[in-house]
């Protein structure tokens, strides 16, 4: 009887490895492995290595849309698929006839103001009788001593005021620190 049980323990080994010859495929399915439910996306899986965002880039005045005519309050629309700008950007919506303003030069302008973070219309001088500056005096953000250079009477311009020519690190009353800041200014009169 005990080699009968031994035979059939041979006989068990004999199977087991004529069950494993060389002349099979390899398996698909990983050792351990078979299918699994949900099955897994190989694509999902190498995605999620990758970083998922690309850094936008810079966002240039022609992104920024501007709808109204001289004279009305305008509608800004500021984008979400591209980043603040870093250096001041301006563009002559409408062009306006005369001289152009320089240092020195006295204007009346209405204006608009959006923040770029929040895109809130934070205010405006229309249909109050606008608001007057000596263009190089000091009394406004470097943004506009600089951004309104060339503009000319009747001329509407989008100015993009980073931060380092705006408010800066303090910030000034409803605008936060280190705001980006959106004009549109009208420059009713110019003159000198």
């Amino acid at each position: 009887m005990r080699n009968a049980g031994k035979i059939v323990i041979g006989v068990a080994a004999a199977l087991a490895l004529a069950a494993c010859s060389n002349s099979q495929e390899p398996a698909d399915v990983p050792p351990g492995g078979g299918p699994t439910y949900p099955a897994p996306n190989p694509a999902a899986a190498s995605s999620a290595a990758q970083p998922s965002a690309q850094p936008q880039r810079e966002c240039t005045v022609d992104d920024v849309q501007v709808a109204g005519a001289f004279g009305s309050k305008p509608t800004v629309t500021i984008p979400d698929t591209c980043a603040a700008p870093t250096k001041l950007l301006s563009k002559d919506l409408v062009p306006g006839t005369g001289a152009a303003a320089k240092t020195g030069s006295q204007l009346q302008v209405d204006y608009d103001l959006y923040t770029w973070s929040d895109k809130v219309d934070q205010q405006n001088s229309f249909g109050s009788g606008g608001f007057p500056l000596t263009l190089g005096d000091g009394s406004v953000i470097p943004g506009w001593e600089e951004g309104l250079v060339g503009i000319k009477q009747g001329g509407r311009r989008l100015l993009v005021i980073p931060p380092d020519k705006g408010y800066g690190a303090r910030g000034n009353q409803s605008i936060k620190p280190n705001e980006t800041l959106v004009f549109v200014v009208d420059a009713d009169r110019v003159t000198g």
